[in-house]
């Protein structure tokens, strides 16, 4: 195993924060990057991460570890310092207000001046090239800001890797994940490992989260020169939401760090023979199919529904209660599918998204992620 360390720019005179990441295996084969709390409050990924580690080093003393698994634990520490009477704020930084896990660079558009010219007949020659080109426009970059700074250097550690996990939560929710849908093939046996309640695809959600952005890439250039040169999807990029905020155990961590384990055993990253596939209890659905619940009126919040259930058309799923007026909000979905994430809180703003509802038809466009 190494450690890499990876400076970012000071934000203020007398401070200095670095990413850290190791590498385990000697490389040579397939590269797996795996990034945890991108959202700094997002905790289960850190635990996950931490028992990956112990995990592949392990593996890597057996001599089973085949190309290299890369593993940040801690993507974000900027957000990790934000903490505002107590209550740890990681979703957003606070100097600008910009979303941890948007803005990351586009890296079609980075590599478009220069790779039509590079792309040949051969699948694996062309997925070199655009990984050179990849490499190329990413050094090319200068960052102004320590929030650049991060985001560039997670980009540099990323970009050629053939699987990119990123391992977030939800405020409360069932197992879910976030993918391509060109790559739904190779990512669905890790969700049947993961046993997750909702698997979400979407080519280009908008905003350039940090798993979309190594996709799209491939999808986007074999929609321009695909019909000339063969270009494989060089990206399998995946965000895992590990539930919900609260769920911080080691019994979930080691199940979730092994089920990533089986996945990686399963496409020959690591020696051995993977568990048995599970079956995968709920279809992938279209992010855009998504039904958000969203509260009209303010009031405290009643859940009538748990995460991960399966929900018909029209059904009650939570109500809002105003003790002045005595009043009582029932609010209902539009669309069958399952009930994946909800608010952690318990009193709604009027306008606050609640709930999400996974539905197997799309209806909605543009910006389809929770801010």
């Amino acid at each position: 195993m190494q450690t890499q360390t990876h400076p970012l720019i000071a934000p203020t005179l007398g401070t200095a924060r670095n990413l850290t990441s190791f590498h385990y295996g000697s490389g040579g084969g397939q590269k797996i990057y795996i990034q945890s709390s991108l959202h700094a409050d997002e905790l289960p990924g850190m635990l996950v991460s931490f028992e990956l580690r112990r995990k592949l080093a392990a593996l890597e003393a057996a001599g089973k570890v085949r190309g290299e698994v890369v593993i940040v634990p801690v993507a974000n520490p900027i957000g990790l310092n934000q903490h505002f009477l107590g209550h740890l704020t990681g979703r957003f930084e606070t100097l600008t207000a910009q979303n941890f896990n948007r803005n990351f660079h586009d890296l079609s558009a980075l590599v478009q001046p220069v790779i039509e010219s590079r792309l040949t007949g051969d699948i694996d020659a062309n997925r070199a090239a655009i990984r050179t080109a990849m490499r190329e426009a990413l050094d090319a970059q200068t960052p102004h800001t320590e929030l650049d700074s991060q985001r560039l250097a997670l980009q540099k550690l990323s970009y050629d890797a053939d699987v990119v996990l990123d391992l977030h939560c939800d405020w409360e929710a069932a197992m879910h994940l976030y993918t391509n849908p060109d790559l739904w093939p190779e990512v669905e046996p890790l969700a049947c490992y993961l046993d997750a309640k909702a698997s979400l695809l979407a080519l280009n959600s908008v905003g350039n989260p940090f798993d979309e952005i190594h996709s799209f890439c491939w999808s986007d250039l074999r929609g321009r020169y695909g019909d000339r040169f063969p270009i494989p999807n060089g990206s399998i990029s995946v965000t895992i939401e590990l539930r919900g905020q609260r769920e911080v155990s080691y019994e979930l961590a080691e199940k979730d760090a092994q089920a990533i384990i089986e996945y990686l055993t399963s496409r020959g990253v690591i020696e051995g023979t993977a568990a048995p596939l599970p079956p995968l209890e709920f279809a992938a659905t279209p992010l855009a199919g998504t039904e958000p619940l969203v509260a009209p009126v303010s009031g405290v919040l009643v859940y009538r529904c748990e995460v991960g259930t399966w929900i018909d058309a029209d059904q009650p799923i939570a109500d809002i209660v105003d003790p002045l007026t005595d009043s009582v909000v029932t609010i209902r979905n539009t669309v069958a599918g399952v009930l994946y994430a909800r608010h952690l809180t318990r009193f709604a703003t009027a306008g606050l998204e609640f709930a999400r509802i996974a539905g197997a038809t799309a209806f909605r466009s543009g910006s389809l992620l929770s801010n």
